[in-house]
């Protein structure tokens, strides 16, 4: 545990940090590489004991990783990833400033549901997950044409080989190492880079439901929410803040891999002030996206309550 004393309204304040917590990660289900068993043991492995299992669209893992997660003491939380239209458009100077020519065409939310054990029949949940289920198979015609758009680009791609990827919810990581292994690219960066990134040649937009759409049926279902990765969207943070908080999101993913220290403070801080708790996540994919899951400081009792 580590301790962190901050000056906040002229009085000192001491924090408790804690690296017990991952709440974003992908498994095949989604575009993860790793199994679920695979997963939970490298998840165990770096020392988490909250874990929060968030494919894209989908909830088909949450059972297996229930299981997994008891085997080895640890606590699992279920989650998704919610791909969204964007709430606010981009600011062209905090992209500027952050060295990016365009923001992404979607935002993502984390669901959680922290009291839902998966093993148990839930009549909210089963709504829930029926509601998400356009979302999820939209992603099947969405990859139909991407990969109609990089055979007319001068390629030789196979859906069906893109298909056998996936175990769940199919995306672009999917059809990005099938280029790869085609020779077609040399690495992921350069496959998002020059082909399937947002705004490039074959990249498709899929059916999304809005941010506040999303917030609405988490919590009908008796969940909450946090905004995923806010540094991808090219907006100011208070501005960030006092919108989701307008629509009803619960946290902000404030200690993302991808975010500095001092974004990540800055979002703590503003989240503080206007009453939104923080959450964090290492959002782990495999050993070809990053070395290890796990290992994210978080002061935790800014956390969600029903998550400490």
């Amino acid at each position: 545990m580590k301790q962190l004393e901050k000056r906040l309204r002229g009085g000192l304040v001491m924090m408790q940090w804690s690296e017990r917590y991952d709440l974003h990660g992908h498994s095949t289900h989604s575009d993860g590489e790793l199994s679920v068993p695979q997963l939970a043991q490298k998840i165990a492995s770096e020392g988490v004991e909250v874990w929060a299992l968030t494919d894209h669209d989908v909830i088909s893992g949450w059972k297996e990783a229930s299981g997994e997660a008891k085997q080895r003491g640890i606590r699992f939380i279920p989650g998704v990833e919610i791909t969204c239209i964007p709430g606010l458009a981009a600011q062209k100077t905090i992209l500027e400033k952050e060295g990016r020519d365009r923001s992404t065409t979607s935002w993502h939310l984390l669901a959680y549901f922290p009291t839902h054990d998966p093993n148990i029949d839930s009549q909210s949940i089963t709504a829930f997950g029926k509601w998400l289920e356009p979302f999820a198979e939209g992603r099947i015609g969405r990859m139909k044409r991407m990969v109609e758009k990089v055979n007319a680009l001068g390629m030789d791609i196979e859906f069906e080989a893109v298909m056998a990827r996936s175990s769940g919810a199919v995306g672009r990581p999917h059809l990005a190492k099938e280029m790869i292994e085609k020779g077609y690219a040399n690495s992921m960066q350069q496959v998002f880079d020059e082909w399937l990134g947002d705004g490039c040649p074959a990249s498709v937009e899929k059916i999304k439901p809005t941010i506040a759409e999303a917030v609405n049926v988490i919590h009908a279902a008796g969940g909450i929410c946090s905004l995923a990765h806010p540094i991808y969207y090219g907006i100011e943070s208070n501005n960030l803040l006092s919108f989701i908080k307008s629509v009803g999101v619960d946290a902000v993913e404030a200690f993302h891999r991808s975010h500095p220290d001092k974004y990540r403070m800055e979002l703590l801080n503003g989240a503080q002030k206007i009453g939104l708790k923080v959450t964090c996540g290492s959002d782990y994919h495999g050993p070809s996206y990053q070395a290890r899951p796990g290992h994210m400081a978080v002061p935790s009792s800014y956390l969600p309550e029903q998550i400490i």
